[in-house]
């Protein structure tokens, strides 16, 4: 593997979990939707990773090898099925015949631990792409 090939893994690690905090500030902005345009109220969205193959030259044997580990993508967003909070008000415009309106199965203890997970990933493959960085700069400079 080359250092090219680690930069494109950590790259792509960097995109996914910058679409997961995108995901999560999504859902937080979204807490107290009670009505979408689909009429019902905002539901959880959860970002779901895969792995990612990748095709590495192998220089000995001029072909190409589907090595997985190739870093990670998005493979789908999903919505959560856990049940909506029913709450007592009346008074709301989307209160149903008994007077409660449903509130979305947003956590926001929950999405934060999310968020600060994926600002904690997303700062791991900074500083591994800073490595991989400084490791291709001392490469170049064993080559003068």
């Amino acid at each position: 593997m080359s250092l090219l090939d680690s930069m494109k893994i950590t790259g792509s690690a960097l995109t996914a979990e910058r679409f997961r905090m995108d995901v999560v500030l999504q859902n937080l902005a979204n807490i107290s939707t009670t009505r979408t345009q689909d009429g019902g109220p905002y539901r959880r969205r959860q970002v779901v990773f895969q792995e990612r193959d990748v095709n590495f030259a192998d220089t000995l044997h001029s072909a190409s090898q589907r090595v997985s580990g190739g870093g990670v993508r998005v493979a789908t967003i999903v919505e959560s099925q856990a049940d909506l909070l029913p709450v007592y008000d009346p008074t709301h415009p989307d209160a149903n015949e008994d007077g409660y309106v449903m509130y979305p199965n947003v956590n926001a203890t929950e999405e934060r631990i999310d968020l600060l997970a994926a600002s904690n990933a997303y700062e791991a493959n900074l500083t591994a792409l800073g490595i991989v960085k400084s490791l291709a700069l001392k490469a170049l400079e064993i080559g003068k």
